[in-house]
């Protein structure tokens, strides 16, 4: 299971998912990317980390991974009573806004890597599109 080594806090608030996210909104690492599209579909806007576009990237495309789990998701035992504080982290999710790319790939036929994002795609719980690099973005010119 993936997880952070260290964290300063073991147990963190639930918090509220609101805005747009700030960073990793444009496609820097490979040519194509994978985006959280709206905020529609599951209003578990918090994902697992899937298991990703692996299978057609072994073709000898790369894969870049640009979300990681690092927020713990506590719960108490089935059928305990209220109070005695917080439950234990059970498992670690990673905080996916609107906006963000989730993965990138590089090496790939277009069409080969659109059918890889679709079959990553279908593996989480929010609604994703498909995203191409822009050739002149941060040129001059």
């Amino acid at each position: 299971m993936l997880m952070p080594k260290r964290v300063k806090y073991r147990k963190a608030h639930r918090g509220r998912l609101k805005g747009k996210a700030k960073s990793a909104t444009t496609v820097d690492f490979g040519q194509y990317g994978l985006q959280r599209s709206s905020r529609a579909g599951s209003p578990a806007a918090r994902s697992r980390r899937p298991r990703g576009p692996d299978a057609l990237v072994k073709k000898g495309g790369k894969l870049w991974v640009r979300i990681f789990p690092d927020k713990p998701v506590s719960k108490k035992p089935a059928e305990t009573r209220m109070g005695k504080g917080k439950g234990a982290p059970e498992f670690w999710v990673a905080v996916v806004k609107p906006g963000r790319i989730m993965f990138e790939l590089e090496g790939l036929a277009p069409a080969e890597a659109q059918e890889a994002m679709r079959l990553a795609s279908h593996k989480l719980p929010i609604k994703t599109k498909f995203v191409i690099r822009e050739e002149n973005y941060g040129e001059e010119g």
